[in-house]
């Protein structure tokens, strides 16, 4: 709230951002830097993963996580530790997905 309000310059960065959306399958995203990554349907056999360079493609149009396995692995794994399974909007777990 402080940096909102323009009081406070020295707000602590996070080092990624993550959320979750429970609909079609359930979709999973985090940010870190200007790597963004997109896990859809992860309640599926067959999720999909989805990864931009937000610098070179703001407006994710082309996406990498082909030829990018590393940086999917790595941000799955920042996934893995965000995400709090819920009794009300379940989600299964991302472990169970290594692909």
């Amino acid at each position: 709230m402080p940096t909102l309000l323009g009081k406070n310059k020295q707000q602590k960065q996070h080092q990624y951002l993550y959320w979750e959306f429970h609909e079609d399958g359930g979709r999973q995203a985090l940010r870190q830097g200007d790597w963004k990554l997109i896990l859809q349907k992860v309640t599926s056999s067959q999720p999909t993963a989805e990864l931009y360079n937000l610098k070179q493609d703001p407006k994710e149009q082309h996406n990498i996580a082909q030829g990018n396995p590393t940086k999917v692995q790595e941000l799955r794994r920042l996934i893995e530790k965000a995400h709090v399974e819920s009794g009300i909007f379940p989600l299964t777990s991302v472990n169970t997905h290594k692909k």
